[in-house]
């Protein structure tokens, strides 16, 4: 065979040996996901997705908004200006109308866990009493400042709960743009107490978790996740999706505040 023939063969050679590989190689490996996620969530979810990554091959990107609520920074406005998701986490009321906006790949929406509202106060402070609907009322009564995130929470409570209880026009309000900022407000003394959902209160720095508004008064968030409409790592979504609403994820999301769908093994 003569020079030429051979450094031919050679090279035909090493293109089989490329194809091969690349047919071989798990498509898992070279994909890259963008999440966008509300706070109710975000605690178990910063458990949960290093293991995801380790254990799939998957690199994720994370960005956060509010689920509901005005201003740049909600999930819904991120979308519409085009901000790059694959999968969105947050409450099922803000979810809803994803969907109806059409922003949802039809029947990807998966439920993942319950949480309920409660009370944050500075760290160290004393706990008030919110075991009884009046007890609660009083505490807002007695407050000079409550924060309240401007999300599905706090809307529920300015246009609802606070209403229904008399106090509305009784009570200083602070509606901020997300759960951290209310947090923020109680961390430095800007705000007496914030009413939150549970998981955002136990991830925060500089506050204390006083307990959970009285089954009477109380609004439970289902915290959702779903894949964007036109994402073009739809099945990876998928399987992140499915990780989050597993068994195996069960414990983090259950440590984070927030009673899991799933069951732990």
């Amino acid at each position: 065979m003569n020079t030429f023939s051979s450094g031919t063969a050679n090279v035909a050679k090493r293109i089989v040996v490329i194809l091969a590989t690349l047919l071989i190689w798990p498509a898992s490996a070279s994909a890259q996901l963008n999440v966008l996620i509300s706070g109710a969530f975000a605690g178990a979810y910063e458990q949960l997705l290093p293991e995801f990554e380790r254990t799939s091959g998957i690199n994720v990107t994370t960005g956060s908004g509010s689920s509901q609520g005005t201003g740049p920074q909600t999930i819904g406005a991120q979308l519409a200006r085009g901000v790059p998701a694959d999968v969105v986490i947050l409450s099922r009321e803000g979810l809803n109308v994803l969907i109806a906006s059409n922003r949802i790949a039809a029947g990807t929406d998966v439920d993942l866990g319950r949480v309920p509202l409660g009370l944050a106060v500075r760290a160290m402070a004393p706990k008030p009493d919110v075991s009884t609907v009046e007890a609660f009322k009083q505490v807002l009564l007695r407050a000079k400042t409550i924060a309240v995130p401007g999300s599905t929470g706090g809307i529920w409570l300015t246009t609802d709960l606070f209403p229904r209880l008399g106090i509305a026009e009784k009570i200083n309000v602070k509606v901020t743009p997300r759960g951290t900022d209310a947090t923020g407000m109680v961390a430095a003394g800007d705000a007496d107490l914030a009413v939150m959902p549970v998981s955002e209160i136990m991830r925060a720095a500089g506050v204390d978790f006083a307990g959970t508004l009285p089954p009477e008064i109380q609004q439970i968030q289902v915290l959702s996740a779903a894949v964007v409409a036109g994402s073009k790592e739809i099945e990876v979504s998928k399987r992140l999706i499915e990780f989050l609403a597993s068994a195996r994820a069960a414990e983090a999301i259950k440590n984070s505040g927030i009673e899991p769908f799933a069951t732990s093994r």
